[in-house]
Protein backbone atom coordinates (compact mmCIF):
# COMPACT_ATOMS: atom_id res chain seq x y z
CA UNK A 1 0.00 0.00 0.00
CA UNK A 2 2.92 2.36 0.69
CA UNK A 3 4.02 2.14 -2.93
CA UNK A 4 0.65 3.16 -4.40
CA UNK A 5 1.14 6.99 -4.21
CA UNK A 6 4.55 6.69 -5.83
CA UNK A 7 3.14 4.48 -8.57
CA UNK A 8 0.26 6.91 -9.17
CA UNK A 9 2.61 9.90 -9.38
CA UNK A 10 4.87 8.01 -11.76
CA UNK A 11 1.94 7.05 -13.99
CA UNK A 12 0.72 10.65 -14.05
CA UNK A 13 4.18 11.87 -14.95
CA UNK A 14 4.40 9.26 -17.70
CA UNK A 15 0.98 10.25 -19.03
CA UNK A 16 1.92 13.93 -18.99
CA UNK A 17 5.17 13.20 -20.81
CA UNK A 18 3.26 11.14 -23.35
CA UNK A 19 0.77 13.96 -23.96
CA UNK A 20 3.62 16.45 -24.31
CA UNK A 21 5.40 14.17 -26.77
CA UNK A 22 2.22 13.71 -28.78
CA UNK A 23 1.59 17.45 -28.86
CA UNK A 24 5.17 18.14 -29.94
CA UNK A 25 5.06 15.46 -32.64
CA UNK A 26 1.81 16.88 -33.99
CA UNK A 27 3.47 20.27 -34.39
CA UNK A 28 6.72 19.12 -35.98
CA UNK A 29 5.31 16.44 -38.27
CA UNK A 30 5.58 17.02 -42.02
CA UNK A 31 3.37 15.40 -44.60
CA UNK A 32 5.28 13.17 -47.01
CA UNK A 33 3.67 14.98 -49.93
CA UNK A 34 5.00 18.25 -48.50
CA UNK A 35 8.47 16.70 -48.32
CA UNK A 36 8.16 15.61 -51.95
CA UNK A 37 7.12 19.10 -53.06
CA UNK A 38 9.89 20.55 -50.88
CA UNK A 39 12.40 18.26 -52.61
CA UNK A 40 11.23 19.33 -56.06
CA UNK A 41 11.41 22.97 -55.05
CA UNK A 42 14.96 22.59 -53.75
CA UNK A 43 16.09 20.83 -56.92
CA UNK A 44 14.59 23.51 -59.15
CA UNK A 45 16.12 26.28 -57.01
CA UNK A 46 19.56 24.68 -57.32
CA UNK A 47 19.27 24.51 -61.10
CA UNK A 48 18.02 28.10 -61.37
CA UNK A 49 20.79 29.25 -59.01
CA UNK A 50 23.45 27.53 -61.13
CA UNK A 51 22.06 29.08 -64.30
CA UNK A 52 22.04 32.54 -62.72
CA UNK A 53 25.58 32.16 -61.38
CA UNK A 54 26.85 30.90 -64.73
CA UNK A 55 26.26 34.38 -66.17
CA UNK A 56 29.21 35.56 -64.04
CA UNK A 57 31.09 32.27 -63.84
CA UNK A 58 34.40 33.72 -65.05
CA UNK A 59 34.11 36.88 -62.96
CA UNK A 60 33.32 35.24 -59.63
CA UNK A 61 34.75 31.70 -59.70
CA UNK A 62 37.88 31.53 -61.88
CA UNK A 63 41.48 32.71 -61.79
CA UNK A 64 40.56 35.35 -64.37
CA UNK A 65 37.95 36.86 -62.06
CA UNK A 66 37.67 39.08 -59.02
CA UNK A 67 39.10 36.48 -56.63
CA UNK A 68 41.90 34.40 -58.25
CA UNK A 69 42.96 31.25 -56.44
CA UNK A 70 46.20 32.81 -55.18
CA UNK A 71 44.24 35.65 -53.61
CA UNK A 72 41.62 33.26 -52.25
CA UNK A 73 44.16 31.06 -50.48
CA UNK A 74 46.03 34.11 -49.20
CA UNK A 75 42.93 35.70 -47.67
CA UNK A 76 41.02 32.55 -46.67
CA UNK A 77 43.84 30.23 -45.71
CA UNK A 78 41.71 28.13 -43.33
CA UNK A 79 38.97 27.49 -45.89
CA UNK A 80 39.01 24.78 -48.52
CA UNK A 81 36.81 24.59 -51.59
CA UNK A 82 36.84 22.13 -54.48
CA UNK A 83 36.02 25.04 -56.77
CA UNK A 84 39.16 26.89 -55.60
CA UNK A 85 41.42 24.14 -56.92
CA UNK A 86 40.26 24.65 -60.51
CA UNK A 87 40.87 28.05 -62.04
CA UNK A 88 39.95 27.63 -65.69
CA UNK A 89 36.41 28.50 -66.82
CA UNK A 90 35.93 25.11 -68.49
CA UNK A 91 36.85 23.27 -65.27
CA UNK A 92 34.51 25.37 -63.16
CA UNK A 93 31.88 24.79 -65.84
CA UNK A 94 32.32 21.03 -65.38
CA UNK A 95 31.69 21.40 -61.65
CA UNK A 96 28.58 23.44 -62.42
CA UNK A 97 27.39 20.70 -64.78
CA UNK A 98 28.01 17.98 -62.17
CA UNK A 99 26.06 20.02 -59.61
CA UNK A 100 23.22 20.42 -62.11
CA UNK A 101 23.07 16.66 -62.69
CA UNK A 102 22.75 15.96 -58.97
CA UNK A 103 20.21 18.78 -58.63
CA UNK A 104 18.16 17.13 -61.37
CA UNK A 105 18.45 13.78 -59.58
CA UNK A 106 17.18 15.48 -56.43
CA UNK A 107 14.27 17.00 -58.34
CA UNK A 108 13.04 13.66 -59.69
CA UNK A 109 13.98 11.78 -56.52
CA UNK A 110 16.57 9.39 -57.91
CA UNK A 111 18.96 8.14 -55.21
CA UNK A 112 17.60 11.03 -53.24
CA UNK A 113 19.82 10.83 -50.17
CA UNK A 114 23.00 10.68 -52.25
CA UNK A 115 21.80 13.49 -54.52
CA UNK A 116 21.01 15.63 -51.47
CA UNK A 117 24.37 15.04 -49.81
CA UNK A 118 26.38 15.76 -52.98
CA UNK A 119 24.25 18.82 -53.81
CA UNK A 120 24.87 20.20 -50.32
CA UNK A 121 28.63 19.56 -50.50
CA UNK A 122 28.94 21.16 -53.95
CA UNK A 123 26.87 24.17 -52.89
CA UNK A 124 28.98 24.56 -49.74
CA UNK A 125 32.12 24.43 -51.89
CA UNK A 126 30.67 27.00 -54.30
CA UNK A 127 29.72 29.37 -51.48
CA UNK A 128 33.14 29.02 -49.90
CA UNK A 129 34.85 29.84 -53.21
CA UNK A 130 33.67 33.46 -53.11
CA UNK A 131 32.06 34.66 -49.86
CA UNK A 132 31.84 38.20 -51.27
CA UNK A 133 28.79 37.40 -53.41
CA UNK A 134 26.64 35.61 -50.82
CA UNK A 135 23.35 36.83 -49.39
CA UNK A 136 20.73 35.56 -46.93
CA UNK A 137 19.05 33.50 -49.64
CA UNK A 138 22.27 31.58 -50.24
CA UNK A 139 22.63 30.87 -46.53
CA UNK A 140 19.05 29.68 -46.16
CA UNK A 141 19.24 27.43 -49.23
CA UNK A 142 22.42 25.82 -47.92
CA UNK A 143 20.85 25.17 -44.52
CA UNK A 144 17.66 23.75 -46.03
CA UNK A 145 19.79 21.33 -48.03
CA UNK A 146 21.68 20.33 -44.90
CA UNK A 147 18.50 19.46 -43.00
CA UNK A 148 17.19 17.67 -46.09
CA UNK A 149 19.98 15.12 -45.78
CA UNK A 150 18.13 13.72 -42.75
CA UNK A 151 14.63 13.86 -44.23
CA UNK A 152 12.81 11.17 -46.28
CA UNK A 153 12.51 13.42 -49.31
CA UNK A 154 12.22 10.49 -51.69
CA UNK A 155 9.26 8.84 -49.95
CA UNK A 156 6.68 10.15 -52.43
CA UNK A 157 6.49 11.40 -56.01
CA UNK A 158 9.96 10.08 -56.83
CA UNK A 159 11.86 7.53 -58.86
CA UNK A 160 13.02 6.00 -55.59
CA UNK A 161 9.40 5.56 -54.48
CA UNK A 162 8.57 3.76 -57.74
CA UNK A 163 11.52 1.45 -57.20
CA UNK A 164 10.50 0.66 -53.62
CA UNK A 165 6.86 0.14 -54.55
CA UNK A 166 7.77 -2.26 -57.35
CA UNK A 167 10.14 -4.17 -55.10
CA UNK A 168 7.48 -4.58 -52.38
CA UNK A 169 4.43 -5.06 -54.57
CA UNK A 170 5.94 -7.63 -56.95
CA UNK A 171 4.58 -8.66 -60.31
CA UNK A 172 0.89 -8.04 -60.94
CA UNK A 173 0.53 -5.18 -58.42
CA UNK A 174 1.14 -2.25 -60.73
CA UNK A 175 -2.01 -0.41 -59.72
CA UNK A 176 -1.07 -0.46 -56.06
CA UNK A 177 2.47 0.60 -56.90
CA UNK A 178 1.22 3.53 -58.92
CA UNK A 179 -1.00 4.85 -56.14
CA UNK A 180 1.68 4.39 -53.50
CA UNK A 181 4.35 6.31 -55.40
CA UNK A 182 2.31 9.25 -56.51
CA UNK A 183 0.69 10.36 -53.29
CA UNK A 184 -2.77 8.81 -53.16
CA UNK A 185 -4.12 9.85 -49.74
CA UNK A 186 -6.08 6.70 -48.98
CA UNK A 187 -3.14 4.51 -49.90
CA UNK A 188 -0.86 6.59 -47.73
CA UNK A 189 -3.17 6.44 -44.75
CA UNK A 190 -3.27 2.65 -45.00
CA UNK A 191 0.53 2.56 -44.96
CA UNK A 192 2.07 1.57 -41.59
CA UNK A 193 4.19 4.71 -41.67
CA UNK A 194 1.22 7.02 -42.20
CA UNK A 195 1.02 10.15 -44.37
CA UNK A 196 3.31 12.28 -42.16
CA UNK A 197 6.65 11.92 -40.42
CA UNK A 198 7.86 13.52 -37.17
CA UNK A 199 11.58 13.36 -36.34
CA UNK A 200 14.33 15.58 -35.02
CA UNK A 201 15.08 16.54 -38.64
CA UNK A 202 11.49 17.61 -39.36
CA UNK A 203 11.59 19.73 -36.22
CA UNK A 204 14.93 21.19 -37.26
CA UNK A 205 13.85 22.29 -40.74
CA UNK A 206 10.77 24.01 -39.26
CA UNK A 207 12.73 25.61 -36.41
CA UNK A 208 15.30 26.86 -38.94
CA UNK A 209 12.68 29.09 -40.54
CA UNK A 210 11.38 30.21 -37.15
CA UNK A 211 14.92 31.03 -35.98
CA UNK A 212 15.44 33.19 -39.06
CA UNK A 213 12.33 35.26 -38.36
CA UNK A 214 12.79 35.44 -34.59
CA UNK A 215 16.39 36.66 -34.94
CA UNK A 216 15.42 39.21 -37.57
CA UNK A 217 12.52 40.39 -35.39
CA UNK A 218 14.90 41.16 -32.51
CA UNK A 219 17.25 43.03 -34.86
CA UNK A 220 14.37 45.07 -36.24
CA UNK A 221 13.05 45.77 -32.73
CA UNK A 222 16.25 47.75 -32.15
CA UNK A 223 15.44 50.05 -35.07
CA UNK A 224 13.28 53.15 -34.65
CA UNK A 225 12.51 53.20 -38.39
CA UNK A 226 11.12 49.67 -38.30
CA UNK A 227 9.13 50.15 -35.14
CA UNK A 228 7.49 53.41 -36.29
CA UNK A 229 6.64 51.95 -39.70
CA UNK A 230 8.93 54.06 -41.92
CA UNK A 231 11.48 51.37 -42.81
CA UNK A 232 10.09 50.11 -46.14
CA UNK A 233 9.57 53.68 -47.36
CA UNK A 234 13.26 54.30 -46.67
CA UNK A 235 14.30 51.05 -48.38
CA UNK A 236 12.40 52.12 -51.48
CA UNK A 237 14.71 55.15 -51.68
CA UNK A 238 17.65 52.82 -52.39
CA UNK A 239 17.08 52.51 -56.12
CA UNK A 240 19.76 49.88 -56.59
CA UNK A 241 17.33 47.46 -54.89
CA UNK A 242 13.99 48.44 -56.38
CA UNK A 243 12.64 47.15 -59.68
CA UNK A 244 9.30 46.26 -61.31
CA UNK A 245 6.56 47.41 -58.89
CA UNK A 246 9.18 48.80 -56.53
CA UNK A 247 9.99 51.58 -58.99
CA UNK A 248 6.44 52.90 -58.64
CA UNK A 249 5.69 52.45 -54.92
CA UNK A 250 8.09 54.97 -53.37
CA UNK A 251 5.51 57.77 -53.52
CA UNK A 252 2.82 55.76 -51.68
CA UNK A 253 4.21 56.43 -48.22
CA UNK A 254 1.04 55.46 -46.35
CA UNK A 255 0.81 52.09 -48.09
CA UNK A 256 4.48 51.37 -47.42
CA UNK A 257 4.03 52.28 -43.76
CA UNK A 258 1.15 49.80 -43.53
CA UNK A 259 3.32 47.08 -45.07
CA UNK A 260 6.13 47.88 -42.62
CA UNK A 261 3.86 47.49 -39.62
CA UNK A 262 2.26 44.34 -41.07
CA UNK A 263 5.69 42.82 -41.62
CA UNK A 264 6.82 43.64 -38.08
CA UNK A 265 3.62 42.12 -36.76
CA UNK A 266 4.18 38.94 -38.75
CA UNK A 267 7.77 38.65 -37.55
CA UNK A 268 6.70 38.81 -33.92
CA UNK A 269 3.86 36.39 -34.64
CA UNK A 270 6.23 33.86 -36.24
CA UNK A 271 6.09 31.44 -33.24
CA UNK A 272 2.53 30.70 -34.38
CA UNK A 273 4.12 28.79 -37.25
CA UNK A 274 4.93 26.05 -34.73
CA UNK A 275 2.23 26.59 -32.12
CA UNK A 276 -0.62 26.28 -34.61
CA UNK A 277 -1.53 23.20 -36.62
CA UNK A 278 -3.40 22.29 -39.78
CA UNK A 279 -5.38 24.99 -41.58
CA UNK A 280 -4.66 27.83 -39.05
CA UNK A 281 -0.93 27.23 -39.50
CA UNK A 282 -1.39 27.21 -43.27
CA UNK A 283 -3.16 30.57 -43.06
CA UNK A 284 -0.25 32.17 -41.17
CA UNK A 285 2.30 30.55 -43.50
CA UNK A 286 0.39 31.90 -46.51
CA UNK A 287 0.66 35.43 -45.12
CA UNK A 288 4.45 35.06 -44.97
CA UNK A 289 4.53 33.57 -48.47
CA UNK A 290 2.44 36.45 -49.80
CA UNK A 291 4.79 39.01 -48.27
CA UNK A 292 7.83 37.33 -49.79
CA UNK A 293 6.19 37.15 -53.21
CA UNK A 294 5.61 40.88 -52.79
CA UNK A 295 9.32 41.28 -52.12
CA UNK A 296 10.10 39.35 -55.30
CA UNK A 297 8.00 41.82 -57.29
CA UNK A 298 9.48 44.98 -55.76
CA UNK A 299 13.11 44.57 -54.66
CA UNK A 300 15.97 42.87 -56.45
CA UNK A 301 17.43 40.49 -53.87
CA UNK A 302 18.17 37.43 -55.96
CA UNK A 303 16.49 34.13 -55.17
CA UNK A 304 15.90 34.90 -51.49
CA UNK A 305 12.09 35.33 -51.72
CA UNK A 306 11.73 32.10 -53.72
CA UNK A 307 13.99 30.19 -51.33
CA UNK A 308 11.77 31.27 -48.45
CA UNK A 309 8.63 30.24 -50.35
CA UNK A 310 10.09 26.75 -50.81
CA UNK A 311 11.09 26.71 -47.13
CA UNK A 312 7.43 27.20 -46.20
CA UNK A 313 6.20 24.10 -48.05
CA UNK A 314 6.81 21.78 -45.03
CA UNK A 315 4.57 24.02 -42.89
CA UNK A 316 1.51 22.92 -44.86
CA UNK A 317 0.32 19.84 -42.98
CA UNK A 318 -1.78 16.83 -43.94
CA UNK A 319 -5.25 18.52 -43.86
CA UNK A 320 -4.03 21.05 -46.42
CA UNK A 321 -2.67 18.37 -48.76
CA UNK A 322 -5.81 16.28 -48.38
CA UNK A 323 -7.90 19.33 -49.23
CA UNK A 324 -5.67 20.14 -52.19
CA UNK A 325 -5.92 16.59 -53.53
CA UNK A 326 -9.71 16.63 -53.25
CA UNK A 327 -9.78 19.96 -55.07
CA UNK A 328 -7.52 18.70 -57.85
CA UNK A 329 -9.59 15.53 -58.19
CA UNK A 330 -12.76 17.60 -58.40
CA UNK A 331 -11.35 19.86 -61.10
CA UNK A 332 -9.66 17.07 -63.03
CA UNK A 333 -12.70 15.69 -64.83
CA UNK A 334 -10.67 14.65 -67.87
CA UNK A 335 -8.39 12.34 -65.87
CA UNK A 336 -5.19 14.17 -66.84
CA UNK A 337 -3.82 13.71 -63.31
CA UNK A 338 -4.09 9.95 -63.63
CA UNK A 339 -2.45 10.03 -67.05
CA UNK A 340 0.44 12.19 -65.83
CA UNK A 341 0.88 9.87 -62.87
CA UNK A 342 0.98 6.82 -65.12
CA UNK A 343 3.46 8.54 -67.42
CA UNK A 344 5.77 9.39 -64.55
CA UNK A 345 5.68 5.84 -63.19
CA UNK A 346 6.26 4.38 -66.66
CA UNK A 347 9.17 6.74 -67.36
CA UNK A 348 10.67 6.02 -63.93
CA UNK A 349 10.48 2.28 -64.55
CA UNK A 350 12.15 2.60 -67.95
CA UNK A 351 14.89 4.72 -66.39
CA UNK A 352 15.39 2.20 -63.60
CA UNK A 353 15.54 -0.60 -66.14
CA UNK A 354 18.29 1.20 -68.04
CA UNK A 355 20.33 2.05 -64.94
CA UNK A 356 19.79 -1.46 -63.57
CA UNK A 357 21.36 -2.88 -66.70
CA UNK A 358 24.69 -1.19 -65.95
CA UNK A 359 27.34 -3.72 -64.91
CA UNK A 360 28.03 -3.86 -61.18
CA UNK A 361 31.19 -5.11 -59.50
CA UNK A 362 30.83 -8.72 -58.44
CA UNK A 363 31.48 -9.83 -54.89
CA UNK A 364 33.76 -12.85 -55.09
CA UNK A 365 34.74 -14.98 -52.15
CA UNK A 366 33.12 -15.72 -48.84
CA UNK A 367 35.57 -13.47 -46.95
CA UNK A 368 34.75 -10.39 -49.01
CA UNK A 369 31.04 -11.13 -48.78
CA UNK A 370 31.33 -11.42 -45.02
CA UNK A 371 33.13 -8.08 -44.78
CA UNK A 372 30.44 -6.43 -46.91
CA UNK A 373 27.74 -7.84 -44.63
CA UNK A 374 29.55 -6.58 -41.53
CA UNK A 375 29.93 -3.15 -43.14
CA UNK A 376 26.22 -3.06 -43.96
CA UNK A 377 25.37 -3.97 -40.37
CA UNK A 378 27.65 -1.20 -39.12
CA UNK A 379 25.98 1.32 -41.42
CA UNK A 380 22.56 0.23 -40.13
CA UNK A 381 23.70 0.68 -36.52
CA UNK A 382 25.14 4.10 -37.34
CA UNK A 383 21.92 5.24 -38.96
CA UNK A 384 20.50 6.27 -35.59
CA UNK A 385 23.55 8.47 -35.01
CA UNK A 386 23.31 10.08 -38.43
CA UNK A 387 19.54 10.62 -38.54
CA UNK A 388 18.94 11.58 -34.90
CA UNK A 389 22.01 12.65 -32.93
CA UNK A 390 23.66 14.76 -35.65
CA UNK A 391 20.56 16.86 -36.49
CA UNK A 392 19.81 17.23 -32.77
CA UNK A 393 23.30 18.60 -32.08
CA UNK A 394 23.11 21.02 -35.01
CA UNK A 395 19.61 22.09 -33.99
CA UNK A 396 20.91 23.05 -30.54
CA UNK A 397 23.85 24.88 -32.15
CA UNK A 398 21.73 26.97 -34.53
CA UNK A 399 19.43 27.99 -31.68
CA UNK A 400 22.44 29.03 -29.60
CA UNK A 401 24.00 30.83 -32.56
CA UNK A 402 20.77 32.70 -33.19
CA UNK A 403 20.55 33.71 -29.54
CA UNK A 404 24.17 34.84 -29.66
CA UNK A 405 23.46 36.99 -32.73
CA UNK A 406 21.03 39.05 -30.68
CA UNK A 407 23.08 39.01 -27.47
CA UNK A 408 21.02 36.51 -25.47
CA UNK A 409 23.50 33.61 -25.23
CA UNK A 410 26.96 32.40 -26.16
CA UNK A 411 27.80 29.50 -28.43
CA UNK A 412 30.66 27.31 -27.17
CA UNK A 413 33.81 27.89 -29.19
CA UNK A 414 33.91 24.33 -30.63
CA UNK A 415 30.30 24.80 -31.71
CA UNK A 416 31.12 28.11 -33.40
CA UNK A 417 33.97 26.46 -35.30
CA UNK A 418 31.67 23.67 -36.49
CA UNK A 419 28.99 26.10 -37.63
CA UNK A 420 31.52 28.30 -39.43
CA UNK A 421 33.01 25.26 -41.18
CA UNK A 422 29.64 24.37 -42.70
CA UNK A 423 28.45 28.00 -43.01
CA UNK A 424 25.53 27.57 -40.62
CA UNK A 425 26.22 30.35 -38.15
CA UNK A 426 23.08 32.45 -37.71
CA UNK A 427 22.76 36.21 -38.14
CA UNK A 428 19.69 37.12 -40.23
CA UNK A 429 20.02 40.90 -40.18
CA UNK A 430 18.23 41.44 -43.54
CA UNK A 431 17.68 45.22 -43.68
CA UNK A 432 18.10 45.44 -39.90
CA UNK A 433 18.54 47.01 -37.51
CA UNK A 434 18.69 50.11 -39.73
CA UNK A 435 17.46 49.69 -43.31
CA UNK A 436 19.62 50.88 -46.17
CA UNK A 437 18.15 53.94 -47.85
CA UNK A 438 21.11 55.36 -49.76
CA UNK A 439 21.21 54.97 -53.53
CA UNK A 440 24.68 53.89 -54.62
CA UNK A 441 26.15 53.35 -58.07
CA UNK A 442 29.63 52.89 -59.45
CA UNK A 443 31.56 54.76 -62.10
CA UNK A 444 34.96 53.43 -63.20
CA UNK A 445 36.71 55.97 -65.44
CA UNK A 446 39.63 54.36 -67.21
CA UNK A 447 42.41 56.08 -69.11
CA UNK A 448 42.86 54.25 -72.41
CA UNK A 449 46.14 53.99 -74.29
CA UNK A 450 44.93 56.56 -76.85
CA UNK A 451 44.46 59.09 -74.04
CA UNK A 452 40.64 58.98 -74.00
CA UNK A 453 38.54 58.28 -70.89
CA UNK A 454 35.81 55.64 -70.72
CA UNK A 455 33.75 53.90 -68.04
CA UNK A 456 35.29 50.40 -68.19
CA UNK A 457 32.71 48.87 -65.85
CA UNK A 458 29.58 49.87 -67.73
CA UNK A 459 31.33 50.24 -71.12
CA UNK A 460 29.87 53.70 -71.54
CA UNK A 461 30.88 57.33 -71.46
CA UNK A 462 31.90 58.55 -68.02
CA UNK A 463 28.86 60.06 -66.29
CA UNK A 464 28.66 60.73 -62.56
CA UNK A 465 25.03 61.86 -62.58
CA UNK A 466 22.42 59.64 -60.98
CA UNK A 467 21.10 57.22 -63.61
CA UNK A 468 17.37 57.13 -64.28
CA UNK A 469 17.25 53.48 -63.17
CA UNK A 470 20.15 52.72 -60.85
CA UNK A 471 19.42 48.97 -60.68
CA UNK A 472 20.36 48.64 -64.37
CA UNK A 473 23.93 49.75 -63.61
CA UNK A 474 24.51 46.43 -61.83
CA UNK A 475 24.70 43.31 -64.02
CA UNK A 476 22.81 41.32 -61.38
CA UNK A 477 21.78 41.31 -57.73
CA UNK A 478 24.87 39.22 -57.01
CA UNK A 479 27.08 41.91 -58.55
CA UNK A 480 25.37 44.49 -56.36
CA UNK A 481 26.06 42.37 -53.29
CA UNK A 482 29.67 41.94 -54.33
CA UNK A 483 30.23 45.69 -54.83
CA UNK A 484 28.56 46.52 -51.53
CA UNK A 485 31.08 44.21 -49.85
CA UNK A 486 33.95 45.78 -51.82
CA UNK A 487 32.85 49.13 -50.41
CA UNK A 488 33.16 47.79 -46.84
CA UNK A 489 36.28 48.88 -44.97
CA UNK A 490 36.94 45.26 -43.98
CA UNK A 491 37.46 44.27 -47.61
CA UNK A 492 39.98 46.79 -48.89
CA UNK A 493 42.07 44.06 -50.55
CA UNK A 494 39.13 43.19 -52.74
CA UNK A 495 39.18 46.66 -54.25
CA UNK A 496 42.46 45.86 -55.94
CA UNK A 497 41.17 42.43 -56.97
CA UNK A 498 38.15 44.07 -58.57
CA UNK A 499 40.25 46.73 -60.31
CA UNK A 500 42.68 44.10 -61.61
CA UNK A 501 39.77 42.07 -62.99
CA UNK A 502 38.38 45.13 -64.79
CA UNK A 503 41.79 45.80 -66.35
CA UNK A 504 42.21 42.23 -67.57
CA UNK A 505 38.63 41.87 -68.74
CA UNK A 506 38.71 45.13 -70.68
CA UNK A 507 42.07 44.44 -72.30
CA UNK A 508 40.96 40.93 -73.24
CA UNK A 509 37.79 42.10 -74.96
CA UNK A 510 38.75 45.47 -76.46
CA UNK A 511 41.33 46.58 -79.00
CA UNK A 512 42.27 49.75 -77.14
CA UNK A 513 43.80 48.82 -73.78
CA UNK A 514 43.16 50.58 -70.50
CA UNK A 515 46.26 51.82 -68.67
CA UNK A 516 44.81 53.10 -65.42
CA UNK A 517 41.39 53.20 -63.81
CA UNK A 518 39.69 54.60 -60.74
CA UNK A 519 36.80 52.86 -58.99
CA UNK A 520 34.42 55.59 -57.86
CA UNK A 521 31.27 55.22 -55.83
CA UNK A 522 28.57 57.85 -56.16
CA UNK A 523 25.69 58.09 -53.73
CA UNK A 524 22.54 60.04 -53.02
CA UNK A 525 20.37 59.91 -49.93
CA UNK A 526 16.83 61.24 -50.06
CA UNK A 527 14.11 61.65 -47.44
CA UNK A 528 10.92 59.67 -48.16
CA UNK A 529 7.81 61.65 -48.88
CA UNK A 530 9.33 64.93 -50.10
CA UNK A 531 12.26 63.71 -52.25
CA UNK A 532 14.59 66.10 -50.43
CA UNK A 533 18.23 65.20 -51.08
CA UNK A 534 19.78 64.76 -47.66
CA UNK A 535 23.29 63.99 -48.93
CA UNK A 536 25.01 63.37 -52.26
CA UNK A 537 28.64 62.91 -53.16
CA UNK A 538 31.19 60.69 -54.83
CA UNK A 539 34.48 59.27 -53.63
CA UNK A 540 37.26 57.10 -55.00
CA UNK A 541 37.72 53.59 -53.64
CA UNK A 542 40.96 52.88 -55.48
CA UNK A 543 43.14 54.11 -58.34
CA UNK A 544 44.83 51.19 -60.03
CA UNK A 545 47.67 50.83 -62.55
CA UNK A 546 46.72 48.23 -65.15
CA UNK A 547 50.24 47.72 -66.46
CA UNK A 548 51.51 45.62 -63.57
CA UNK A 549 50.62 42.32 -61.89
CA UNK A 550 47.84 41.83 -59.35
CA UNK A 551 48.41 44.08 -56.34
CA UNK A 552 47.10 42.87 -52.99
CA UNK A 553 46.61 46.10 -51.02
CA UNK A 554 47.30 45.87 -47.30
Amino acid sequence: MDRQPSTTARSRLTAAASRLGTALAARVEIDRRALAAFRIGLGVLLIVDLLARSRSLTAFYTDGGVLPSRAFFADYSTIRSVHAFVGEPWAVGVLFAVAAVFALALTVGYRTRLATVVSWLLLLSLHTRNPMVLNAGDSLLLMLLFWSVFLPLGARWSVDAVKRADASAGAGSDADADSTTTGDTDSASRSPSGPAVATVATMAVLVQVLVMYATNAVHKYESELWMNGDAIAYIMQADQFTYLLGNHLAEFHGLLRAFSLLWIGLLFASPLLLLLRGLPRAAVASLFVGMHLGMAATIRIGLFPLVVVVAFIPFYQTPVWDLAERGVALLDRSGSRTRWRARFVSTARRFLAVTGAFPRPAVDGQGLRSRVERLSAGVARGRVLVTTVVPYVFLVLIVLSSAQAVGYADTPEPGEEVLEAVEMDQSWRMFAPDPLHTTRWYVVPGTLEDGSEWDVFRDAAVDYDRPARVETTYPSARWRKYLSNVYSADNEKHRSYFANYLCDDWNRTHETSVEQLTVTQSYERTIPGNDTVEAANEFDLITYDCSGPLVQND
